[in-house]
């Protein structure tokens, strides 16, 4: 798959700069748009030089290995707060926040679930839905995010006050 391979040749330029790769996502058939989202390493907020400095070696990259016939968009951006849950480390981070997950195929006779995390074992995340806990494993999971909640905008306006602090320090 595109998506993956361009996540193979990026990961390593990315992962030098002190950023993790979040996603890779190609849409479109004329002239495709490749998104790479990524976030600091180091757990603080991203911000729109981050994004332009991803951006540059990431062309540089994929203009060498050239994965993509013919022309195309890059847009790099955060994971924002109602973010994309694509690693095991995600569901870890966020443990008790709720989450909208897509399944493959039915769990438990459905394919869309939201409830908060309750845990997370080493194939599986296991969600408190409708007051009853369902365990997902990750190899059914098409797609899953975070869901905006005053709980999760509070632990965003936590992260980029200590975030400040720490640029003031």
């Amino acid at each position: 798959m595109l998506a993956e391979r361009i996540a193979e040749l990026v990961t390593p330029a990315v992962e030098a700069m002190g950023f993790e790769l979040v996603r890779v996502q190609v849409s479109g058939s004329q002239r495709p748009t490749v998104q790479i989202m990524a976030e600091p390493a180091s757990g603080r907020a991203m911000s729109v030089d981050d994004c332009a400095e991803i951006s540059r070696a990431v062309s540089a990259v994929l203009d060498v290995e050239d994965p993509i016939a013919g022309a195309y968009s890059l847009e790099v951006s955060s994971p924002g707060i109602d973010r994309p849950l694509t690693r095991r480390k995600d569901y870890e981070r966020f443990l008790g926040h709720e989450a909208k997950v897509e399944t493959n195929a039915p769990v438990d006779g459905r394919k869309r679930f939201k409830g908060p995390i309750k845990s997370v074992s080493a194939d599986a995340v296991e969600l408190t839905v409708e007051g009853a806990e369902l365990r997902i494993p990750f190899a059914a999971i098409h797609k899953a995010k975070l869901v905006l909640t005053d709980a999760l905008i509070a632990l965003h306006q936590a992260q980029e006050q200590n975030d400040t602090e720490q640029e003031e320090a």
